[in-house]
C-alpha cells in the first residue's frame, strides 16, 4: 500500500509539474491581453510630481538638468537604459544596456516598486514604492519630460 501511495504521489507531483510548465509560459497572444498599466500611462503626472518629491535629493527631471547621486530623469520614459552622457551608471546597468533594456512603462513600473529586482548589483539605495497608484502617477509625471513614450503636450 505505501508503494502505490508515493507512486501515486510522484506521479500527481511530476503531472502537476508538466502542467505548470506548459500552462504558465507566457505566448505572444498573453503578453497583448497584459493589463492596459504594464504598457500604457495611466497615471496622474499631478500626483506623481507630488510622490517625485521624495526623488528629488537624488534626480532632476528638467531638461539639461544636472545629474545628482542618480542621474538627470529627462525622456527617460521608453529611453535606452544608460541613455544619459556623462554619468557613471552601475556595471550592472550597463550589462542590461548591452542586452538593449528599455525603461518602458512596466520596466519602470518593476524597478520603481524594487530596484535590486530589476537591476541585482545596482547603485540606487531607494528601497521602491509600494503603492501601484504612486507608481503609474510618478510614470506618468516622469512622461511629461520628453523621451520616447512623452505624454502629449496639453
Amino acid at each position: 500500500m505505501l508503494k502505490t501511495t508515493s507512486f501515486l504521489a510522484a506521479t500527481a507531483a511530476f503531472a502537476m509539474t508538466a502542467v505548470m510548465a506548459t500552462t504558465w509560459q507566457v505566448t505572444p497572444a498573453m503578453a497583448e491581453d497584459a493589463p492596459v498599466a504594464a504598457t500604457e500611462i495611466t497615471g496622474d503626472a499631478a500626483k506623481g510630481k507630488r510622490v517625485f518629491n521624495r526623488c528629488k535629493a537624488c534626480h532632476t527631471v528638467e531638461e539639461g538638468g544636472p545629474n545628482r547621486v542618480g542621474p538627470n530623469l529627462y525622456g527617460v520614459v521608453g529611453a535606452e537604459f544608460g541613455h544619459i552622457e556623462g554619468y557613471k551608471f552601475s556595471p550592472a546597468l550597463m550589462e542590461l544596456k548591452a542586452e538593449g533594456k528599455v525603461w518602458d512603462v512596466a520596466t519602470l513600473d518593476a524597478y520603481l516598486k524594487q530596484p535590486k529586482d530589476v537591476i541585482p548589483g545596482g547603485s540606487m539605495a531607494f528601497v521602491g514604492l509600494r503603492k501601484d497608484s504612486d507608481r503609474a502617477d510618478v510614470i506618468a509625471y516622469l512622461a511629461t519630460f520628453g523621451g520616447p513614450e512623452a505624454a502629449p503636450a496639453e
